[in-house]
């Protein structure tokens, strides 16, 4: 995802101090009281671009589909709709259903909010996701007004959306928020205010957020009755409480402050067994880039496969990571699409395909590594990997370093910065081997095969590959219509990324939790979102 946030966990919190904090707190048949790793960084659906805003404006707020599990259903919209004109008009017709201050929510109201997005005076992170509506391109990139997006208002419930090419995915996206309505009276009302605190916002949404000051370590959402499908919504309030450590989290759960806890790293692996361990598979990759153009030898494919073979995924999973999480040959990671004939799932099946180089073989990974040294006339090589200042990016870190210097003359040092320090590094070019993560924008393997077409902003490995960006531009164009000849064009490419390992993949995340047994009816989606509709709890 666009610097989808990983929490750094660098600050610890006392168990004492947040115990004390909580204490107030009791699990009740209505309220729910979970956990995040960090704060709301704003609530403005332009801007939201971290898991946690991203969750809490999917309980507040409501696009044109919601997701109940893995089925996308109508939610504004009446009904899920098949494009019409050769996948080129999206009709959608809207529910009568209302914001939390009583005024309609329109189909206007999705035409400002996707115009606002696409406006470059608002300079929304996400303005890009509109490609492929008629003049989004253009109009992000200065060159035509906003107002000549193609989506219009056609009365008060309905909306046309006019792309200039299909866009097989379209559907799946409409759960991003950046694609929720707004309500233009409040935005306007309260200009540069709006999204900085729960009273200076309104909701469309199963839950209304309240107690939130923009900054603060915990806040509530109470039940919206204003919401169009409130009969279903049997909580009364979910009470969210940012907790950075694990044992601390651990500690608030075993004395009932929380009803679901996450955990990672060695707390993670010292509670898998309890009997309320869950761990949620998420859409989300780990993997190790390598810098080709501040590494220059890395330009040749046997030192990358080298480097790709040397990595037992397994054993970092299982012992490092200890989570539940899941070495993985992909960067597409399992559940982001399936075999439209036999329903297989995209990443297994170009596992098949590409698992030899993306697999543990040192044997052959010395081999490799010794030609493709002799190839660029050089002994060894040393390199910097660059990694987050978390506990388990150190500890991936180090595993990797003691990895890969099993390779004969490979010297590696490991810088841990801060997450935005990563990401800089990463943008401007600076680093030379990333431990980089993606969570998928929407579940569709073009979301992480993007991301190494040439000169993608995050293709941190500066490779470039002709045949692969034509394959990602036929499923874009040519085939965009044809799901076989889809699937075909983006599972190659899955498979050449894999052979040429420009990045070696690593894992795939499972987030390990203790959960309340007694909440029942939520579900987890695979746009890495929890939907707590229809959630309860038993008595």
């Amino acid at each position: 995802m666009k610097v989808k946030r990983l929490v750094a966990g660098a600050m610890i919190f006392a168990s004492a101090v947040l115990l004390a904090a909580c204490g107030s707190k009791s699990s009740s048949s209505d309220t729910f009281n979970r956990m995040e790793k960090d704060v709301i960084s704003t609530m403005d659906n332009a801007h939201i671009t971290d898991v946690v805003s991203g969750q809490a404006a999917v309980d507040t707020g409501d696009g044109l589909y919601r997701y109940k599990g893995k089925k996308l259903q109508a939610a504004v919209a009446t009904k899920v709709v098949k494009p019409t004109n050769n996948g080129l008009t999206y009709t959608f017709n809207l529910r009568k259903t209302k914001w939390s201050n009583g005024d309609p929510v329109t189909a206007k109201d999705f035409v400002f909010a996707w115009r606002r997005a696409t406006d470059p005076k608002t300079k929304s992170e996400y303005a890009y996701l509109f490609s492929g509506i008629k003049n989004a391109d253009d109009i992000t990139a200065g060159k035509k007004a906003p107002s000549t997006l193609g989506v219009k208002a056609e009365g008060n419930y309905k909306l046309v959306v006019t792309l200039e090419h299909p866009v097989p995915y379209f559907g799946t996206m409409m759960v991003n928020p950046v694609f929720f309505p707004l309500n233009q009276k409040t935005v306007e009302k309260y200009g540069k205010k709006f999204g900085t605190q729960s009273k200076y916002l309104v909701f469309n949404g199963p839950f209304k957020l309240t107690n939130w000051n923009g900054t603060g370590n915990s806040w509530d959402e109470v039940k919206n009755d204003s919401y169009w499908n409130a009969k279903q919504v049997k909580l009364k309030k979910i009470h969210v409480q940012v907790v950075k450590d694990s044992n601390t989290a651990a500690n608030l759960y075993s004395t009932k402050k929380l009803d679901d806890a996450v955990l990672t790293g060695e707390i993670a692996k010292q509670h898998k067994k309890d009997k309320d361990y869950v761990g949620d598979k998420q859409g989300r990759t780990t993997y190790l880039d390598m810098n080709e153009e501040k590494v220059p030898d890395f330009k040749n494919v046997k030192l990358r496969q080298a480097v790709s073979m040397a990595i037992n995924r397994k054993e970092l999973a299982d012992k490092v990571i200890g989570d539940g999480s899941f070495g993985i040959p992909t960067i597409t990671p399992e559940n982001s699409g399936s075999n439209p004939k036999t329903g297989e799932d995209f990443a297994k099946a170009a596992a098949k395909e590409s698992a030899t180089v993306q697999k543990y073989d040192l044997k052959q990974a010395k081999k490799l590594w010794a030609e493709g040294l002799k190839e660029v006339g050089k002994t060894g090589e040393q390199v910097t990997l660059t990694t987050d200042d978390t506990d388990v990016a150190k500890k991936t870190g180090e595993y990797l370093q003691s990895a890969l210097e099993q390779l004969p003359g490979m010297k590696v040092s490991i810088s841990s910065v801060p997450f935005k320090t990563r990401i800089q590094r990463s943008l401007d070019g600076s680093a030379q081997f990333i431990l980089s993560g993606w969570q998928g924008d929407f579940p569709d393997p073009i979301s992480f095969l993007d991301l190494y077409s040439t000169g993608n902003t995050y293709n941190f490995s500066h490779w470039s590959n002709k045949q692969y960006d034509d394959l990602l531009k036929a499923s874009k164009t040519t085939d965009a219509n044809n799901e076989t000849k889809r699937y075909d064009d983006l599972l190659k490419a899955q498979v050449m990324l894999s052979k040429e390992a420009p990045v070696a993949t690593l894992y795939q995340t499972v987030q390990g939790h203790l959960r309340n047994p007694k909440l029942k009816g939520e579900t987890f989606s695979p746009a890495n979102m929890y939907n707590f509709v229809g959630a309860y709890m038993t008595k």
